[in-house]
């Protein structure tokens, strides 16, 4: 998917629609962004937080642990 975008004079962007709708972007997602050897810019969306990943990694057999009493 390729698309098009402008950068204004305060070095602001928007991302196309279609790359939006395809990555589930909301309002307040954050993403990084990577500049690689060959000037590819490589933008990596970041919108999980720790809540929202709660449980994703548990086995039918195992019981869920809630995100407050995980020990660091």
């Amino acid at each position: 998917m390729s698309s098009e975008s402008t950068l204004t004079s305060k070095g602001q962007t928007t991302i196309p629609k279609d790359i939006r709708d395809s990555l589930s972007m909301k309002t307040g997602d954050r993403m990084t962004f990577t500049l690689m050897p060959d000037a590819t810019v490589v933008m990596r969306l970041k919108s999980k937080s720790l809540t929202e990943l709660e449980g994703a990694l548990y086995k039918k057999t195992q019981k869920r642990v809630p995100t407050d009493q995980l020990s660091r």
